[in-house]
């Protein structure tokens, strides 16, 4: 008797290839028209579902699994992060949750570092006063940036990504600090030639580039704070390719506009995918849609390995992406 196969529920359109080895695989219900799905959708989908593959446009909460079925073992997220799905809840409802890391390191660290010189160079204000044919030619003075070589980076989270971006920035001849949970091995600081700072405030007060690269958690809501982001440089600029609940953006916006702080350069935004009107005025900030792991082999990547945590956990064993609570 041939064996039947979960039904997996995939919440937006994935790459061709991974949508074929999806329907080979599983009975897989496929998002054609790649519209996020609604609340109501989700909860018609975590009812019948086998497996739900979400990404971070689907807001996995507990008012979602609360309709979960009895055969939902498996939220196999497509994507790193895991700060739209209610662990604690799934946890409790026995349902196992998986992600993708590795694959979008270096991808989002090489974003992260564009988003350094885009701000420091200003190269967005430079291509748009050409398209408004604003541009009467070279000057002396014309489009003045900062060099970023000899400058001080500062990383908030030394995971992957902050480290991928550490090796980066070396070659800019950056120097590099970093603020973590835990202080990372003596070789890894040695290899990046890193200096550790235990206080974060100390570290925003005295360093050109500030870098966020740490996940978003209930601890790290908010971490780059009203009263954090008034301890930076008024020459220093701040990047962001984590999540945009990390900075409070009411107050970075207001100080980006009084001139406290020198620039931004945001990839996300803490309301995605709205974006604070007063922000879109400034011309200090470099603003992206969320596109730091935008690359096709990235998500073709990040889809294998879906494929191998759903495959692995249908075949009875534990997933190699498991999430755990703590290590986050």
């Amino acid at each position: 008797m041939t064996k039947k196969k979960p039904l997996v529920v995939v919440t937006r359109k994935l790459p061709e290839a991974i949508e074929t080895r999806m329907m080979e695989l599983f009975d897989a219900r496929l998002n054609i028209d790649d519209a996020p799905m609604s609340k109501q959708e989700l909860i018609d989908a975590v009812k019948e579902a086998d497996v739900l593959v979400p990404t971070v446009t689907d807001k996995i909460d507990a008012a979602v699994l609360a309709h979960a079925g009895p055969n939902l073992r498996l939220i196999a997220n497509f994507g790193t992060g895991v700060d739209h799905v209610d662990l604690q809840t799934a946890r409790s409802r026995g349902i196992t949750v998986t992600n993708t890391p590795d694959v979008l390191t270096e991808d989002t660290a090489d974003m992260t570092m564009a988003l350094i010189l885009s701000v420091s160079r200003r190269l967005a204000e430079g291509e748009r006063l050409i398209r408004k044919g604003e541009w009467a030619g070279w000057g002396p003075t014309l489009m003045l940036g900062h060099r970023i070589w000899g400058k001080r980076l500062g990383i908030v989270g030394m995971g992957r990504i902050g480290r991928a971006l550490a090796r980066r920035a070396k070659g800019f001849g950056l120097s590099v600090h970093y603020h973590n949970r835990r202080r990372v091995h003596p070789d890894i600081e040695e290899e990046l030639d890193a200096t550790y700072w235990e206080s974060l405030d100390q570290m925003l007060a005295h360093v050109d580039v500030i870098s966020v690269n740490c996940p978003h958690t209930p601890a790290t809501y908010h971490l780059l704070s009203a009263r954090r982001l008034k301890l930076m440089q008024p020459h220093a600029i701040l990047v962001n390719t984590a999540r945009g609940e990390i900075v409070d953006e009411p107050a970075l916006t207001r100080m980006l506009a009084d001139g406290e702080i020198a620039g931004a350069g945001l990839d996300v935004f803490e309301h995605e995918p709205a974006v604070n009107p007063k922000l879109l005025e400034l011309q200090n900030a470099v603003l992206l849609p969320h596109m730091g792991s935008a690359t096709i082999e990235g998500r073709v990547d990040m889809g294998e390995k879906v494929l191998i945590n759903i495959k692995t956990f249908v075949d009875g064993h534990t997933p190699p992406d498991r999430v755990i609570e703590g290590l986050l």
